[in-house]
């Protein structure tokens, strides 16, 4: 169990405390911001296999010939931190943000759901709000469940962009993190840790620590070798939690993956820096379509 609490103190106290108590470089004034044309978003409620999700959607016009593009949020986050970039892509795309089962304002099952079990509740709350297929952009434990999707249910996915994913906690030291959470915090939003606690206190320190051992156990390394769909792996030059050479190592290993570096931007590129996550994006999100793995849907498994 020691890993998985040193994982805890890391997430939340490093995440917490690095981000409040720094000021953040990249957090400018409203004002100095670049103007740009955002969308808007609107809350769904949708039942799916006993238990009721949240969702948030993008519900301006766009072009129907696009995939939609459906975020997924990090492990004890929620749609709430993917809304920058929700509004960011929402003028292009059909956007949508789960909360995952037990995370965000989406009910909470009485056990913690396994990586598998997440994906198979995404899979059938896409059966129930009617989209067949689209395109994927995940962080952190979303980039283990959007592997898993894409391995139990190819025909819903398109395409995957993995930013920011999970290495082997075994991997890397304690010291090491802590030192990486505070190293990040100049180039983070200071408002993410107050989305971050809000949301580690809505799903609670123990399915906290049951999510992680399922992500922990997941090995993404070694599943990514199946992996068909085309995958863009995201890494920031200012992410000092997930390696570079893990990084690398998982967009070559992936049969049709590559690498997109983004400058000066670190672990919550979703959230502190939307615009240049969206810039490198849209090329891939707007390409013309894959023809599906397989046909029709695979029946919907509840989410517990």
């Amino acid at each position: 169990m020691s890993v998985f609490l040193r994982w805890i103190a890391v997430t939340a106290g490093g995440v917490l405390a690095g981000l409040v108590m720094l000021k953040p470089l990249a957090d400018r004034p409203a004002s100095q911001r670049r103007r740009t044309r955002l969308g808007r978003l609107a809350t769904r409620y949708t039942r799916v296999g006993g238990n009721t999700m949240h969702a948030r959607v993008s519900i301006d016009y766009v072009r129907d010939d696009h995939l939609p593009v459906i975020l997924v949020h990090g492990l004890g986050m929620s749609s709430r931190y993917m809304i920058p970039l929700a509004k960011h892509l929402a003028p292009h795309l059909r956007v949508y943000a789960p909360d995952l089962p037990g995370f965000g304002l989406s009910d909470k099952p009485p056990r913690a759901l396994t990586v598998r079990e997440l994906a198979d509740a995404l899979a059938a709350w896409m059966h129930e709000v009617g989209v067949q297929r689209a395109a994927f952009v995940g962080n952190s434990l979303g980039c283990e469940v959007l592997v898993e999707l894409a391995l139990a249910y190819p025909q819903l996915v398109d395409r995957l962009v993995l930013q920011g994913p999970t290495p082997d906690p075994e991997a890397r030291g304690i010291i090491r993190q802590i030192v990486g959470f505070f190293f990040i915090a100049p180039f983070e939003r200071w408002s993410l840790a107050w989305v971050a606690l809000a949301d580690y206190a809505r799903s609670g320190i123990r399915r906290y620590i049951l999510t992680l051992r399922s992500m922990v156990d997941n090995r993404i390394g070694e599943k990514v070798l199946r992996v068909v769909q085309p995958t863009l792996v995201v890494w920031g030059t200012r992410d000092y939690i997930v390696p570079y050479e893990f990084v690398a190592r998982l967009a070559g290993t992936l049969p049709r993956g590559r690498l997109a570096v983004i400058p000066s931007v670190a672990h919550g590129i979703n959230y502190s820096h939307p615009e240049a996550f969206t810039a490198v994006l849209l090329p891939f999100l707007l390409a013309p379509r894959e023809t599906p793995v397989a046909q029709g849907l695979t029946p919907a498994i509840g989410a517990g």
